[in-house]
């Protein structure tokens, strides 16, 4: 069903999960040609022209950073702040 509608994100896939299951694959068929664009509908439109609202879900969960990750991003934070010293003490030369 992918091919008839807009997806662009994890929520949409799960949206048209949810409708497939819940109104079927020919009702969304049909909500698609009732759109009447040229393009793909939204996911939202298509919702809408079948009198639906989807559930909110949940968000993912998001993993704990790992190790290699928190000191990658120290480093990066160090290069930045010194930049950001050197670009403030040239500054304050200039006053």
């Amino acid at each position: 069903m992918e091919h008839l509608v807009r997806i662009y994100n994890e929520r949409d896939r799960r949206t048209l999960e949810w409708l497939r299951r819940h109104v079927g694959n020919a009702a969304i068929a049909l909500a698609v040609e009732g759109c009447a664009k040229s393009d793909k509908p939204y996911l939202s439109a298509v919702c809408r022209r079948l009198g639906v609202q989807p559930p909110e879900f949940s968000t993912a969960h998001q993993a704990a950073p790992s190790p290699v990750a928190e000191h990658s991003l120290a480093a990066i934070r160090l290069i930045l702040a010194s930049r950001a010293a050197t670009a403030n003490s040239s500054l304050g030369g200039m006053r």
